[in-house]
């Protein structure tokens, strides 16, 4: 059995382990795992600027078909909810825009960049080449020590206590939280 290559995305930005005071929080949900076949279905972010909230974005998405009952189940995003929302075509580029050059914060956020990048691509955007900081990875690197890293143990460990799981702006808010408990180690 081949094992499948894995998508080349030669403009991604780095990952890093730095301590910042300006950052932007993303995190997307999705009707599954793979970006080529799968949809975003919402969009948050949360702009930090000297370790400070300034300013949030969140967008539902209508992908163009019925979710599955797990990802409704999950997130708990309905066909209702996304039925007026806009196509990503017309909600990504102001996302884009908003996030701009950013260093991107986000919980095993390499899910997110590639969504971003591959999704950009196919509606004819540039890639998505933000460097990005990844909560999961620094816990892992800080606090080898714990089997679990998840954002939801990592909220725990730290007491923060998420509005919502699964739900990309509470999401966003819940990984600037934990980043800014880690900042100080790192």
């Amino acid at each position: 059995m081949k094992l499948r290559e894995p998508t080349a995305r030669p403009y991604r930005g780095q990952s890093l382990l730095l301590a910042l005071d300006d950052y932007t929080a993303v995190d997307i949900e999705t009707t599954g795992l793979s970006p080529r076949y799968s949809s975003i279905i919402e969009l948050g972010a949360v702009k930090v600027l000297n370790g400070r909230v300034l300013d949030e974005v969140s967008l539902l998405v209508n992908p163009g078909f019925s979710l599955p009952a797990a990802i409704t189940d999950l997130t708990g995003i309905t066909d209702d909810m996304l039925w007026t929302a806009p196509a990503l075509c017309d909600v990504l580029p102001y996302f884009l825009d908003f996030v701009g050059s950013d260093v991107i914060l986000g919980h095993n956020v390499s899910f997110d960049v590639n969504f971003l990048y591959d999704k950009a691509l196919s509606i004819g955007l540039p890639p998505v080449g933000n460097d990005y900081v990844d909560t999961m990875r620094l816990s892992r690197r800080l606090y080898p020590q714990y089997k679990r890293h998840r954002l939801a143990d990592l909220a725990e460990r730290f007491g923060v206590a998420p509005d919502t799981a699964h739900r990309a702006l509470a999401d966003c808010y819940t990984a600037v939280a934990c980043y800014e408990h880690m900042k100080p180690y790192i």
